[in-house]
């Protein structure tokens, strides 16, 4: 049967979302909790995978793995995954990532998404409804209903996952976490972040001419579950990311790199209060730049947080003694946590992290415990799958940063502070704003 973009927008991705809320369907495997540990893995224990988009920081995806078995590679254009297909010449080629699960079910183990964010989505479910585990680039979904709908997926069928923000695997935000959590750093009250991008189009309008499509591009199975529209470069490669239907504008992008550190160390949980300022949004692309405020409730020997997001050309004020970003670090992306007892900085995947005074770092230092060594994320991933355990950025973690930086990026929409029910899902002052909790896709919501 011919898998149109119709019957998977009213089958899979419906049948996903009632997975997920724990409603039962006809075209899905019942619940497991032993599904993580049912593999099909070859006799030399390796993993069978296949790789949703091989492109990019797809094709980054496909290496960390290339040491397991490569079952299939899926990839809307052909050009873009050129050099992926090439090094495995033998291996089935798909732009349709349906038609590879459907075609190699019972020989694969587990499923890398390295799509846009507007997809994230929609393939983990249907992976993981398969019981297979998933690796998916940050952030785990476009938009908040999705990304509990993962969450809870991932607990109903067993099955490991980890979302791709790197640095979680990495020693700094653990280093951090231990500087406040011993109480070295005294009470965190304030937390400011930083990233320069967006480095791609954003405050722009939808572009009027069509060009001619390239042969090289299944654009249909690009747009997946996006409204229709025609073909653009000021979409893809790489562009995609400015644009409300298909990416999650600078904090969507950086948030689950640069905030990491913010949750491993403190916990927050999610915003209760958030608003924004910003060079203007409009209904195709989010700003050019913006400052996001997102207040967080007091926690368990935890005082309330205030966390201000600063990216495109805003930045947060330097501290005393500090006369530069470049002073700090790194330029690029970073944090500050202003404590009680010292000033922290961290860079953008928790590296350089330090008190900003010499001797307070100093005295941190004689008492630090030994830093750990980092590990690959993706091969943490592996290794995790054929454990049977979950890796530190598994869905449980990662489910509640994507969350924050959706509500986050939410704001901008808004004219005004908005507050959010993170137990109900959903903002109490703004009911306009809780239409985009859930996608909208072309059929309608999933829900």
């Amino acid at each position: 049967m011919k898998l149109t973009r119709r019957h998977f927008l009213s089958s899979t991705l419906a049948g996903g979302a009632m997975a997920a809320a724990g409603c039962a369907t006809t075209d899905t495997p019942p619940a497991s909790s032993e599904a993580a540990t049912n593999t099909t893995r070859s006799p030399n224990g390796q993993l069978g995978i296949v790789c949703v988009g091989c492109g990019g920081q797809g094709a980054a995806d496909l290496r960390a793995v290339s040491d397991e078995r490569i079952v299939a590679l899926c990839d809307v254009d052909s050009n873009r995954a050129e050099g992926a297909f090439r090094a495995f010449p033998n291996v089935p080629k798909y732009t349709d990532y349906r038609e590879m699960l459907e075609k190699h079910h019972d020989d694969i183990d587990a499923v890398t998404v390295s799509t846009p964010d507007h997809m994230h989505g929609p393939v983990a479910l249907a992976a993981m409804q398969l019981g297979k585990h998933v690796y998916v680039q940050k952030p785990m979904a476009r938009t908040v209903a999705e990304t509990r709908w993962l969450r809870d997926t991932a607990r109903q069928y067993g099955v490991v996952t980890q979302m791709g923000n790197q640095g979680h695997s990495l020693p700094g935000c653990w280093m951090l976490r231990e500087m406040i959590q011993s109480g070295f750093a005294g009470e965190i009250t304030e937390v400011h972040a930083w990233t320069n991008r967006p480095n791609w189009p954003q405050g722009v309008e939808r572009p009027k001419d069509t060009p001619e499509q390239p042969a090289t591009i299944d654009w249909e199975r690009w747009l997946g579950v996006a409204p229709e529209r025609p073909y653009h470069p000021a979409y893809h490669p790489g562009r995609w990311r400015g644009w409300w239907d298909f990416g999650t504008g600078a904090m969507g992008d950086m948030g689950c790199h640069v905030l990491d550190p913010v949750f491993t160390a403190l916990e927050p949980g999610l915003p209760v209060r958030s608003w924004a300022e910003h060079s203007g949004v409009n209904r195709e692309t989010l700003p050019k730049s913006s400052i996001i405020t997102m207040e967080f409730a007091a926690r368990e020997n935890m005082p309330p947080l205030t966390l201000k997001w600063h990216d495109g050309d805003e930045r947060p004020p330097l501290p005393e003694g500090v006369t530069s970003f470049n002073d700090l670090g790194s330029e690029g992306s970073g944090t500050l946590y202003y404590g009680s007892r010292g000033v922290i900085y961290a860079g953008e995947y928790g590296g350089f992290v330090r008190f900003l005074d010499p001797a307070r770092q100093a005295e941190w230092e004689a008492i630090a415990p030994e830093r750990a060594r980092g590990v690959n994320h993706q091969r943490a991933w592996i290794d995790a799958c054929k454990a049977g355990e979950q890796p530190l950025s598994n869905f449980d973690y990662a489910w509640t940063i994507t969350e924050a930086s959706l509500v986050g990026v939410l704001a901008m929409r808004a004219e005004e502070p908005v507050e959010y029910d993170a137990e109900n899902m959903r903002f109490t002052n703004n009911d306009e704003l809780n239409e985009f909790i859930y996608p909208n896709y072309e059929l309608g919501s999933a829900g």
